[in-house]
């Protein structure tokens, strides 16, 4: 305990820190402020916050913004689209590859053509928005001209969001757009954690204390599966010695076991909006297809979750082939005069590569999908819907990862605020 309070003391005592730390929970403290601004012309007190199917999990990932039909009711979302989007872009279309080669200026290119690419985005998810969840029955002024200027306000208020992730990073700590989820996922974490107590009472207190230490077992397995690597050992010839001999420098190249990190079970959620939107739009009043629509857009279903994990597998496959190139690896292995112990380097050390990166994926693949279907399994044990979400799932992968980043973070300024203070010592 008493190494907890001092690494707390040493936290704040470190000047460049505190201020980025005080930076960030403003900056945290604006984004939330406007998750509660309703969008002018409705009548706020006839707003449902029960948002069903997988649009609640969209609900979780806003803070609520979804549902309070507030001025960030999209939030960083259609950035997020926009960068995944770029993303494949740079891996599959060579002209976005020369651009992503050109170092910093290629990456600010990109990083402007992902901002125009996020309001064209917003542009039409407001618009889906508004005629999707917004009963006219609460619009208190004219249809065609709340439309407008909601439509202007809703990207203006994303454009926002973004800006306040961009002065996070620069000026905060750690990744701001990944902090800006994790805020809006946490902030449902109370009334979700309050909704269960209720429900269990007194009598089910024994039971609540079980549920907090799976979520706690589920945490360390979830964090020990994020740091895990595979090491494949390298040997680069560093000088030659005066007995002709090479002195060798050995190395590895640490192979994360989830390289693919959570966009897998992004890209598969994204397309498990599909059965919702056609059931909407399409299928309303057709009661069979409707009620098989609305099953695969249920995360507690047994259909939800068997074409999840089947897409998440074929995500993991296909994103790990895009981002993992073992011709590039080994080619670079051999530029820089390395080699792999017993692996003859070229054609060989990139086949032996591939088949590391073969073993990994599988595996990968079903801890994802045991991940991803935990929420529901928690659900089918008696835990509310609200409180089982965070049992794993998109949630709990993205707080685990961008908690275990910030500590990184924290850990590097507290290694150079040291460091400063040897170097301020020596100078008297």
């Amino acid at each position: 305990m008493n190494k907890f309070f001092s690494k707390i003391k040493n936290i704040f005592s470190a000047e460049e820190l505190r201020l980025r730390l005080l930076n960030t929970l403003y900056y945290l403290m604006v984004f939330r402020l406007g998750s509660y601004i309703v969008l002018p012309g409705i009548d706020s007190s006839k707003l449902s916050s029960d948002i069903k199917g997988i649009f609640g999990l969209l609900n979780t990932f806003l803070g609520g913004a979804f549902s309070n039909a507030s001025i960030f009711a999209l939030g960083i979302m259609p950035y997020i689209s926009a960068s995944i989007i770029m993303h494949l872009f740079t891996i599959m279309i060579p002209y976005f590859q020369k651009i992503n080669q050109e170092g910093d200026s290629g990456r600010n290119k990109l990083n402007q053509i992902t901002k125009i690419l996020t309001i064209f985005i917003a542009f039409f998810q407001s618009l889906g928005y508004l005629l999707t969840f917004i009963p006219n029955e609460i619009i208190i002024i004219k249809k065609s001209f709340f439309l407008s200027f909601s439509i202007i306000i809703l990207v203006t208020g994303t454009i926002f969001c973004v800006w306040l992730g961009e002065k996070i990073t620069d000026q905060g700590v750690g990744n701001g757009i990944s902090l800006l989820i994790m805020t809006g996922i946490i902030s449902s974490l109370p009334r979700a954690l309050l909704s269960e107590i209720i429900s269990l009472g007194i009598k089910g207190f024994l039971f609540f204390l079980v549920e907090i230490f799976f979520l706690f077992l589920i945490i360390m397995l979830i964090t020990m599966f994020i740091q895990a690597k595979r090491k494949i050992p390298i040997k680069y010839p560093n000088q030659i010695c005066q007995d002709n001999t090479y002195n060798e420098e050995k190395q590895n190249i640490p192979l994360k076991i989830n390289s693919t990190g959570v966009m897998p079970i992004i890209f598969s959620q994204a397309l498990m909006f599909i059965p919702s939107l056609l059931q909407k739009f399409f299928f309303k009043n057709n009661e069979y297809i409707s009620s098989l629509l609305v099953s695969f857009s249920d995360f507690t279903t047994w259909q939800y979750n068997t074409l999840l994990s089947v897409l998440i597998i074929i995500f993991t496959f296909f994103y790990t082939s895009i981002t993992m190139n073992p011709i590039e690896m080994a080619n670079k292995i051999k530029k820089n005069k390395g080699f792999i112990p017993g692996i003859e380097p070229g054609r060989s050390t990139a086949e032996f590569i591939r088949k590391i990166i073969n073993k990994i994926i599988l595996p990968s693949s079903f801890f994802l999908v045991i991940v991803a279907t935990l929420p529901s399994l928690a659900y089918f044990f008696g835990i509310n819907k609200a409180f089982s979400r965070f049992y794993g799932g998109t949630s709990l992968l993205i707080i685990v990862s961008v908690l275990l980043e910030i500590i990184e973070k924290v850990k590097s300024y507290l290694l150079v605020d040291q460091y400063n203070n040897i170097e301020n010592i020596d100078k008297l």
